[in-house]
């Protein structure tokens, strides 16, 4: 392949739009809203599909040999491209949606790769030199939505399960307690209690709604509560406040941080072959270091048997997060159009293993 990729990366909030050329490098950077619920709640999820599949189509080139790679925030089969759900796009909705065939049926000249945006992401990160040693890598985005991958470096796969998929711990079972009492939410895909319910984008926002109502006082008194009230966006007001160590603030953090360091304590005591768990997202770019050590206060309060008392710096050397352009499912979208798909997983021995 020596011609530029078109490569998306598209999530609940944004399409992130770029060329990929063959050598890694991105050009031609662009962002744009994304077609989701949220932004037009009056759309059923026919229309939102079908402005999704425009949007995309309308964004590539028409040129001989045209080559698209997309990072896709969903659930889908990594060995077909079936779309299963994406709560942060689509809502509770979960009929399954064949994409690369809507794609495909709209641009027939174009040749669609499609991977989940947690894949391509993994993708990126596993292909820096630095890695080229672990074993396993995993990572997790926490985002609009929250997701994770594993990677067996040594074979040069993602693992996927018979409906070819991996790492859906956002809607996993989670618990979360908030101003002492536990904290009770409903996720985006419906359901009650899941993890991306407390701990995702929205989900942080609705803890901070309901701390605002269970400590009135403390919050009105808080930094959160006077940068929120000055007019401030959430997200910033958020990072302000712990920028100034406000107490309240550092508690939500700790709140909604826990239930993630909870999912990461049982894959590493599960699989002790991860060397590495990256965190990545929006949220975590938000937040940085704040977010790294609201992860590691939890695993240090409740760590893994023994391990954490013979190895104390076990965590550090694990987690790491990263910064913006450091997991870029742009990059990934391109390494998959190289790498492409197989039935046991998504190769990474094309490029995210090298």
């Amino acid at each position: 392949m020596s011609a530029a990729v078109t490569v998306f990366d598209v999530g609940g909030t944004h399409i992130r739009q770029a060329w990929w050329l063959p050598g890694g490098e991105l050009r031609a950077r662009t962002s744009r809203p994304s077609p989701s619920f949220r932004r037009f709640p009056r759309a059923d999820v026919a229309e939102l599909r079908a402005m999704m599949v425009k949007d995309l189509c309308d964004a590539v080139p028409k040129t001989p040999g045209a080559v698209a790679g997309v990072s896709f925030g969903a659930a889908l089969d990594h060995r077909s491209g079936l779309v299963y759900a994406s709560a942060p796009l689509w809502g509770e909705h979960s009929k399954p949606y064949d994409l690369r065939a809507a794609l495909t049926a709209r641009r027939h000249d174009v040749d669609w790769h499609i991977v989940n945006d947690v894949t391509a992401a993994l993708l990126h990160a596993a292909a820096h030199p630095g890695r080229g040693a672990h074993r396993k890598i995993l990572l997790a985005t926490v985002s609009s939505g929250i997701a994770c991958r594993v990677i067996d470096r040594r074979r040069g796969l993602i693992p996927v399960d018979s409906s070819g998929l991996q790492g859906e711990i956002g809607h996993l079972p989670a618990h979360a307690e908030l101003a002492g009492r536990p904290l009770e939410a409903t996720c985006d895909c419906g359901k009650p209690g899941h993890l991306a319910a407390y701990s995702s984008g929205p989900g942080i926002a609705r803890a901070a709604g309901v701390l605002k109502e269970r400590e009135p006082s403390r919050w009105s008194h808080s930094r959160l509560g006077a940068l929120t009230a000055g007019g401030l966006g959430f997200e910033e007001a958020l990072r302000g406040a712990l920028d100034e160590r406000d107490a309240l603030a550092g508690e939500l953090l700790d709140a909604v941080a826990a239930p993630v360091a909870d999912v990461l304590r049982t894959a590493l005591c599960l699989d002790p072959e991860i060397d590495e768990a990256i965190l990545t997202g929006g949220v975590v770019h938000g937040l940085g270091d704040h977010y790294r050590r609201a992860l590691l206060t939890s695993l240090a309060r409740q760590g893994l048997y023994l391990t954490s008392e013979h190895t104390p710096d076990w965590w550090e050397r694990r987690i790491t997060v990263t910064a913006p352009g450091e997991a870029d499912g742009l990059v990934g979208a391109g390494i998959a159009t190289r790498a492409g798909v197989t039935v046991a997983g998504v190769s990474a021995s094309s490029g995210a293993a090298a």
